[in-house]
């Protein structure tokens, strides 16, 4: 068996051609464009990468982007307040902090700051006790990705088992309840469970979020299993230079899963693309107007 492939990169831009044409929509009938701010605090590479290509595909979905960008010396309360002054700005509809913060600064403190029907994100403890309690609420961009995928590859997930390797704030945990709102049968496994092998071999649904590359090997998977790899590690590769692998074995993976997300190009692609979607659905939640539908669909 070789598994089928789930392009990300391929769902993520139709998603954002599908938000662009429903933003023109919104503001062609209500006069009104998303308002997205990015704030930035000191000057980590990658960090700076990822919030320019934030940036970059807000505008070109039509959403109104604005960036924060603060020195690394920047203090806690400073940042509180640059928070607190957007929170209070009707203009923007999403917040997020680009994380990692500098050490000096509380994160939780600053993702408890922002409004939560701001936040983009997902990470306001608000948003994630109303996603528990399967309640409306912003989720987390990359477990909401995933579910994007899922949900494309398989159609309905009801009954089937679902194992997260995993159990962050960020995905493992939010994953594991936007699948049991799916109706799946879910375990959330981690490094103190025994015989993860074993437990792995169980899902029809394998979601992979750990931080450890190719941990997940060939022989943890259940024959034609669907299996999403959230993870991205950077490791050395040949003439000295890196690569980016996943938390899954590919090549031994596809030989064994019905159907796999690469790393990259599956996962990744879908956090801005949901970031966007995120954004589009706290402005017409904050104004009380219904979620434009998508004519050309």
């Amino acid at each position: 068996m070789t598994a089928r492939i789930i392009d990300g990169k391929a769902f993520a831009e139709a998603m954002r051609a599908r938000l662009a044409r429903q933003v023109a929509a919104l503001a062609a009938r209500h006069g009104v464009r998303p308002g997205l701010a990015a704030v930035l605090v000191g000057d980590d590479p990658a960090s700076q990468v990822y919030v320019r290509n934030k940036e970059k595909q807000a505008a070109e979905a039509g959403i109104v982007s604005s960036g924060r960008r603060l020195p690394a010396t920047t203090g806690q309360s400073e940042l509180l307040d640059v928070v607190r002054a957007l929170n209070a700005d009707p203009a923007v509809d999403g917040i997020l902090v680009q994380l990692p913060l500098p050490r000096a600064i509380d994160p939780q403190a600053i993702v408890e700051a922002v409004d939560p029907a701001k936040d983009v994100d997902g990470f306001h403890p608000m948003n994630a006790g109303r996603l528990a309690s399967g309640r409306e609420a912003l989720a987390p961009c990359t477990p909401l990705g995933c579910m994007m995928l899922l949900k494309d590859a398989l159609g309905s997930l009801a009954g089937l088992n679902a194992v997260v390797i995993g159990r962050s704030a960020i995905v493992g945990r939010p994953m594991a309840q936007l699948l049991l709102a799916a109706d799946c049968t879910v375990t959330v496994a981690h490094s103190r469970s025994r015989d993860l092998p074993a437990i792995a071999r169980g899902a029809d649904i394998l979601v992979a979020a750990v931080g450890r590359p190719r941990m997940v090997r060939g022989d943890w998977i259940k024959p034609g299993a669907t299996v999403i790899d959230v993870g991205v590690n950077r490791v050395p590769a040949d003439g000295g230079k890196s690569r980016l692998v996943g938390d899954v074995a590919f090549d031994e993976a596809v030989q064994v899963a019905g159907a796999i997300t690469p790393v990259p190009g599956g996962v990744g692609p879908m956090t801005i693309a949901c970031l966007l979607a995120n954004t589009l659905a706290a402005c017409c939640r904050r104004r009380g107007i219904p979620l434009p539908a998508d004519r050309a669909t």
